[in-house]
């Protein structure tokens, strides 16, 4: 069974974080980042699917960075399969692709974020805090794509105008950020406020919206 994350410990305790991947660099490029940071730890690594459902139940992580393309039993399916069994564990998606089909696999899998590859460690990193905080971090690539999926179907649904207008003009601006793959910090340090406001704002967006993630929030947002 995973260790339960205890929020009161949250500000002394490291984020203990799994990847796993199968390329050797880019394996230890993301093992390196993780040890080098402040505010999380390398619980280990697994290099591929088949490993990651045998060790990621003995690593007991908080969050997994986990690979798509795996060779075998694919990064989705290892996602599919552990959520059922460890729902508090959060997936985050990192990975070179930005097909639409595989992304929204990912995430009906029950991935919580879904990043690139690409993205630079400060990112990737602030990206796991904030999945931690309850958020579903999204690159700026894979937002738009979600956005654009969205925004597909809203087209003459009345309803999309109705489910807004529960929110007030602070609380749209921040979900139209948000709808853009903009993280916590980025959105404080745009409109001059704190991140623990975002968060905030954030929480009172989905209770109005009744949503519990950024997904499903942008999902209401574009009246899918």
């Amino acid at each position: 069974m995973f260790i339960v994350f205890n929020p009161a410990l949250h500000f002394i305790m490291k984020i203990p974080v799994a990847i796993v991947e199968d390329n050797h660099d880019i394996r230890m490029a993301l093992e390196e980042i993780i040890e080098m940071s402040d505010s999380c730890m390398l619980a280990g690594s697994c290099i591929n699917g088949e490993e990651a459902l045998v060790k990621l139940p003995v690593l007991q992580p908080q969050v997994v960075l986990m690979d798509i393309s795996l060779g075998g039993i694919n990064g989705i399916e290892v996602v599919r399969e552990l959520k059922l069994q460890y729902p508090d564990v959060l997936f985050m998606m990192c990975t070179i692709y930005e097909d639409d089909e595989q992304l929204f696999e990912a995430l009906s899998a029950g991935a919580s974020g879904y990043i690139l590859k690409k993205t630079p460690p400060g990112k990737l990193l602030e990206a796991i805090q904030e999945l931690v905080d309850g958020g579903a971090p999204m690159s700026s690539q894979i937002a738009r794509k979600v956005v654009a999926a969205f925004q597909n179907k809203k087209t003459g649904n009345p309803q999309n105008g109705a489910a807004l207008d529960v929110l007030s003009k602070r609380e749209k601006e921040i979900l139209e950020m948000i709808a853009k793959g903009l993280l916590y910090k980025e959105i404080a340090d745009a409109l001059f406020i704190s991140t623990e406001t975002v968060r905030k704002h954030v929480r009172h967006i989905y209770d109005k919206l009744h949503v519990d993630n950024r997904v499903e929030a942008v999902n209401k947002f574009y009246g899918r």
